[in-house]
């Protein structure tokens, strides 16, 4: 009893309390409840290559791109069923972030965050381009339709797709934390905090560096394709370097390492910004920039932290 209620009372209760929202919140909140989960499946993509494994990337907004992208056109072009996309764009991101992980292995450090980082800045330049303007859309992107709930629920399309969003989440969550409570996990912690020794000790780096860079980009490209669905528009300009930015901010405010901070990350980059503006129309990106300072002079370790802390503190 104790071990069950330590190990899923938590989860239990935090799916009880996302659930709330369906019967209390108005459509925009509900939006922006959804994008919370976008952004917690990015974070945690992010938080599984950096946080576990210990490659740096300034780059994971090119898999949300990818993803986005995919569905939007899947969707536009060839009229497929917007949860029909998600699959392929865990395929497809999963094949390019291995790709990108090969040479990967050459670099380490401030290097493959620079190489990631260049990856944030071609890829809008990319989707602009004249050449792939017919699937793409160019400059002027695309516009998607908004999925009503299926099978006669009683629930207006912002309720659908946040349940939908909700339960693809809790999916892929469920999926990260069994990965890294198992003997993939230790490995990627290995490799991160001792490469010598996991190397010494018979793991193989390379193959845990391109599957980790792999598994990355597929949950990165599933939080795209969920988010393109949620705004039902891409354009090349939405998914720049700042998007990127973005989600590192989220996985160091979360605590990097941590699976829950991922979605205490994912509701900071969602929800400060607009109180940054409340507090000062004038300086938004001033208050935001206090705010984290604040934050990481506090909490270096995190969000995720303050609750090791809790945990440990006698009661």
């Amino acid at each position: 009893m104790n071990l069950i209620t330590s190990r899923y009372f938590p989860w239990v209760f935090l799916v009880a309390v996302a659930v709330l929202p369906l019967m209390f919140a108005s459509d925009y909140k509900l939006f922006q409840f959804t994008m919370v989960v976008v952004y917690a499946i990015a974070v945690l993509g992010l938080n599984l290559l950096t946080g576990y494994n210990g490659q740096v990337s300034l780059g994971n907004g090119a898999f949300y791109a990818i993803g986005a992208y995919v569905t939007a056109i899947m969707m536009d072009k060839w009229d497929i069923p917007y949860w029909a996309t998600i699959p392929f764009s865990a395929v497809i991101c999963a094949g390019v972030g291995f790709l990108i992980g090969l040479p990967a292995l050459r670099l380490g450090g401030m290097y493959l965050a620079l190489t990631t980082f260049a990856l944030a800045v071609a890829t809008p330049q990319l989707l602009k381009y004249k050449l792939f303007d017919d699937y793409t859309g160019g400059v002027q992107g695309i516009v998607i339709n908004k999925p009503d709930a299926p099978f006669g629920l009683p629930l207006n399309p912002d309720q659908w797709l946040y349940l939908f969003a909700l339960t693809v989440g809790a999916i892929l969550f469920i999926l990260a934390t069994n990965l890294v409570r198992g003997r993939i996990g230790r490995a990627m912690r290995a490799i991160r905090d001792q490469p010598l020794a996991a190397e010494a000790m018979g793991i193989d780096i390379a193959m845990f560096k391109t599957r980790t860079f792999a598994l990355s980009a597929m949950f990165t490209g599933i939080a795209g394709s969920l988010g393109a669905i949620t705004i039902q528009f891409v354009a090349p300009d939405a998914f720049g370097v700042p998007l990127s930015l973005t989600f590192f901010v989220g996985m160091v405010v979360g605590g990097g390492a941590s699976i829950g901070g991922a979605i205490m990350g994912a509701l900071f980059i969602q929800f400060i910004p607009n109180i940054a503006d409340e507090i000062s129309k004038a300086a938004p990106g001033a208050v935001y920039g206090l705010i984290l300072i604040a934050f990481m002079f506090l909490l270096p370790g995190g969000l995720a932290s303050l609750i090791r802390i809790l945990k440990r503190k006698p009661a």
